[in-house]
């Protein structure tokens, strides 16, 4: 079915003949003859002189250029036959710490040494796109906490943001409170079945001006569960030292994190290697099932480029015929109109003829 997304466009029909009413006239800029006694010739005839403004012919042009833009600024679509969708109305935040320590190079993935960030990438992307008729977001926190990708269907694009994230664009510091609030404000302006915020974090709070704890009330009070996962290996397994000869592993706020999970309804994990965080995977598929509640949407196939296309191709036919006045297809055009006048003239000498 052909309809068009924005009719109201149609409205702006009559714009160029109110500008023209409305604005004063332009300018030429060339020498005009002012006749003084052009009164007494308009007495004399009478009738009012009027002015030379092109015929409708010349005008036609124009008039077809500016119906094809309008056409092309209501969104031509066809509408497919509707489509079963599912959906479950659930709405699920991923938030991820992207802190320097999250560059710790201590977790296994396909036999190779990754960092945090990396493994947490794989594992959680797969998460992320096997949410089929979910809402998916992104939250990244360092030191401060902002969305990268809203609550969306889009769950590829989701993944594609997760993947581009890079270590330290948000601080170096973790503010898992921030992190949680930022979420909360999100999540609680959708009404959903369910509201899910996945908090990855290898370290503990020190930054930021909410406290986790209380982030975590406030989640409870807003029907949001915290399914918080605390990444890292041993600090007894680990590898290399951080900077300044540290293990990162020893930053991890364990009880902090279990205190969250219980408070908003939800569990919290613990990844080691790649090995637990896949399980993990598998645990909060099995924990947030995705309810398949089918709906139905029309596919859009949208038609704005053909007016748009034609309306670009009018539009340098005009500037030809205005910067190169003698063309040859306008030479072409000239030759058919002077054949046609001579044939109208030949045939009134006729009837003159004929007459006398």
């Amino acid at each position: 079915m052909f309809e068009f997304a924005w009719p109201w466009v149609f409205a702006l029909l009559p714009l160029p003949w109110v500008m023209r009413i409305l604005l004063p006239a332009a300018d030429s800029g060339e020498a005009a003859l002012k006749v003084s006694f052009l009164s007494d010739l308009e007495g004399l005839v009478g009738r009012r002189a009027k002015a030379n403004l092109p015929a409708w012919r010349q005008q036609l042009p124009f008039i077809l250029l500016w119906l094809l833009l309008l056409v092309a600024a209501a969104r031509p679509q066809w509408l497919g036959e509707p489509l079963p969708i599912a959906s479950s109305g659930r709405d699920l935040l991923v938030a991820v710490d992207v802190s320097g320590s999250m560059d710790y190079p201590d977790m296994q993935w396909k036999a190779d040494e990754v960092s945090r960030l990396v493994l947490v990438q794989h594992l959680l992307g797969d998460f992320l796109e096997g949410r089929q008729g979910d809402r998916v977001g992104l939250i990244l926190f360092g030191s401060q906490a902002f969305v990268q990708a809203p609550l969306t269907f889009d769950r590829h694009t989701v993944r594609v943001w997760l993947d581009e994230a890079r270590i330290g664009i948000a601080g170096k510091n973790t503010a898992i409170g921030d992190a949680i609030g930022l979420a909360l404000k999100r999540l609680r302006l959708r009404p959903a079945q369910s509201r899910i915020l996945v908090l990855v974090t290898d370290g503990a709070n020190n930054g930021g001006q909410i406290d986790p704890v209380t982030a975590a009330r406030l989640a409870a009070e807003e029907g949001v569960k915290i399914y918080p996962i605390g990444i890292g290996a041993d600090p007894e397994k680990a590898g290399s030292l951080g900077m300044l000869g540290l293990n990162p592993s020893l930053d991890l706020d364990e009880p902090t994190l279990k205190q969250i999970a219980e408070i908003s309804g939800g569990q919290y994990f613990r990844a080691r290697d790649g090995d637990q965080l896949e399980k993990i995977r598998k645990s909060l598929d099995a924990l947030e099932p995705v309810a398949q509640q089918p709906t139905q949407a029309r596919p859009a196939l949208a038609l704005y480029q053909w007016p748009l296309a034609g309306a670009m191709l009018l539009s340098l036919i005009l500037v030809v015929h205005e910067r190169w006045p003698n063309n040859p297809l306008q030479r072409l055009l000239n030759r058919q109109r002077f054949m046609r006048d001579g044939r109208q003239w030949r045939e009134r000498i006729k009837r003159l003829r004929r007459r006398a």
